[in-house]
């Protein structure tokens, strides 16, 4: 570019629109509290800070605390010589000395001496089961039937059965083969008699008309009708205009 087109070259003015700095919220005062960043234009107290325990400067301690306790037996001479004594827990009875309390006996059972009295016997348990002793119990035996014409040794009376109904030769047998009344069928009156008229039914028919769809009563909304009648002021949001337009400026002359 040469010094000519630089001086062709027009300078675009600063819209101060465009400069934009920050916020409130951009700002961050210095803190009051602490000594570290502290706000200079505040007082600034004295701060303390705990340190840390330190050790003996003499030496370990190795001594005992208030909690120490000294056995009272225990003198500067040593322990005390007086004898001490402590209970122990009561030994089981051994079982040759579990001797029957007197609740334990029952005179009342006893039998007078010297004096007769029943015999008494007792259930013993069963004996074991031996291989020879398999003999049949009472109910294995069962006696032959004394009803029936098949006894060997005993006479019988005459039997007889009953058979089943036979089909042919007995009383309900039809030996004609003659057709019952229902196996006849009704003839129809219009074969030999005068023909009743008959009907059909067809469709439904419509009426010709004008096929478009009319509104009906509730899509007529009269309340909204303001055409002749007075109504309140309607206002809208409009866009958002540019914050670079220039507001308009009349030049407004007045005559005197």
């Amino acid at each position: 570019m040469t010094e000519t087109d630089k001086d062709m070259t027009t300078t675009r003015p600063i819209i101060a629109a465009m400069e934009r700095g920050p916020g409130p919220a951009r700002y961050g005062l210095p803190t009051g509290i602490g000594a570290n960043g502290h706000d200079y234009s505040k007082h600034l107290n004295p701060s303390y800070t705990f340190g840390k325990r330190t050790g003996s400067l003499f030496g370990k301690d190795c001594s005992p605390g208030p909690g120490y306790f000294i056995d009272p037996k225990v003198t500067r001479k040593g322990t005390d010589g007086t004898a001490s004594y402590s209970m122990q827990g009561r030994h089981k009875d051994l079982a040759v000395f579990r001797t029957p309390a007197p609740g334990k006996y029952s005179p009342e059972k006893a039998h007078p001496p010297n004096e007769k009295h029943a015999p008494s016997y007792s259930m013993g348990s069963r004996t074991r089961y031996r291989k020879r002793d398999a003999v049949p119990a009472p109910n294995s035996y069962s006696l032959p039937k004394l009803t029936g014409d098949k006894i060997v040794n005993k006479s019988a009376a005459s039997s007889w059965t009953m058979t089943g109904r036979s089909t042919k030769g007995g009383f309900a047998d039809d030996t004609s083969q003659t057709p019952g009344p229902g196996r006849y069928d009704v003839t129809d009156p219009n074969t030999n008699q005068r023909k009743a008229p008959l009907y059909s039914m067809l469709g439904r028919s419509f009426m010709p008309g004008d096929p478009t769809q009319k509104p009906g009563p509730g899509a007529h909304s009269p309340e909204k009708v303001t055409v002749n009648k007075p109504r309140a002021p309607a206002v809208t949001m409009g866009v958002r205009h540019s914050e670079y337009l220039t507001p308009l400026i009349l030049d407004v002359t007045t005559d005197i």
